[in-house]
C-alpha cells in the first residue's frame, strides 16, 4: 500500500468513527490506487448504505467496492412475508411513491423491486425506504423508467442544467444512446459533484437510463 494509500485509509476509518449511523469497529476499510473496499458486518441494510455514503465523502476516493455483510443481532430474522407487507404498507402511504406501480417479491430477507415509473427520484425514493426496514439484507431496485411521449432534447436540458449548478466545475460530456439514455463522460473533482450531474441527468424529462462514465480526482 502506498503512502497516498495509507492516508486515505486513515481519513476513512476516521470519517466512519465519526458517522454516529455507522458502527465502525464492525468495519474493515482497505485502499488500493485510491479504490475503496468495505469489509466486515453491520447488523441493518441501511447501516450498510450510511458506510459506502461515509466512505464516498472522503476526498481522493475513486471508487467502493461494497462487501459489507447484513448480520442480524442475535441471530433474529423476520419473516420474508412480514418484510413485504411492511413494505407494501409504506408505499401505500408514502407521497413521493405512485399507488400500485411497484411490485414486492422478499427471498431470504433480500427485496426486490419491479414495476414502472415516470421518474428516477420514484425508484430511489422506494429503494430508500426499504433499506431503512428491518429485517431487510439488501434491494434489488429494477424498477424502470417510463418514457414519455413528445419530450424534449434531452442532452440540451442537461446541459442547461449543468451550467445552472454553480457547484458543478467538472468538463462533462452527455452523449444521448437513443430511447431516452444517455452517457456522462468527463471528470469531476469529488463524489459530491459526480453525483449533482447524475441528479442533473436523471432530471430531464424523457430519461430512462444514465450510464455514467465518469472519473473523480
Amino acid at each position: 500500500m502506498s503512502n497516498g494509500d495509507k492516508t486515505l485509509r486513515q481519513l476513512i476509518v476516521d470519517e466512519l468513527d465519526f458517522d454516529p449511523s455507522v458502527s465502525s469497529n464492525m468495519i474493515g476499510v482497505s485502499v488500493e490506487d485510491g479504490v475503496v473496499t468495505l469489509t466486515g458486518h453491520v447488523a441493518s441494510c441501511a447501516e450498510k448504505a450510511a458506510a459506502e455514503t461515509a466512505a464516498r465523502r472522503v476526498k481522493g476516493v475513486r471508487a467502493v467496492a461494497q462487501e459489507i455483510e447484513v448480520r442480524f443481532p442475535g441471530g433474529r430474522k423476520t419473516a420474508d412475508d412480514q418484510i413485504a407487507l411492511r413494505i407494501l404498507d409504506i408505499f401505500r402511504w408514502s407521497a413521493l411513491i405512485p399507488h400500485g406501480a411497484i411490485d414486492v417479491t422478499v427471498n431470504d430477507g433480500w427485496v426486490r423491486l419491479t414495476g414502472e415509473v415516470n421518474w428516477h427520484f420514484e425508484r430511489m425514493a422506494a429503494e430508500d425506504e426499504v433499506r431503512r426496514l428491518n429485517g431487510v439484507v439488501g434491494v434489488i431496485n429494477d424498477i424502470a423508467i417510463r418514457q414519455p411521449h413528445g419530450h424534449g432534447d434531452v442532452v440540451k436540458a442537461i446541459e442547461k442544467a449543468l451550467k445552472r449548478n454553480a457547484a458543478v466545475a467538472g468538463d462533462v460530456t452527455v452523449r444521448p444512446l437513443g430511447s431516452g439514455k444517455v452517457r456522462i463522460e468527463g471528470h469531476v473533482h469529488n463524489w459530491h459533484e459526480r453525483q449533482l450531474v447524475e441528479n442533473a441527468a436523471w432530471s430531464a424529462p424523457g430519461v430512462t437510463a444514465v450510464e455514467d462514465a465518469l472519473t473523480v480526482g
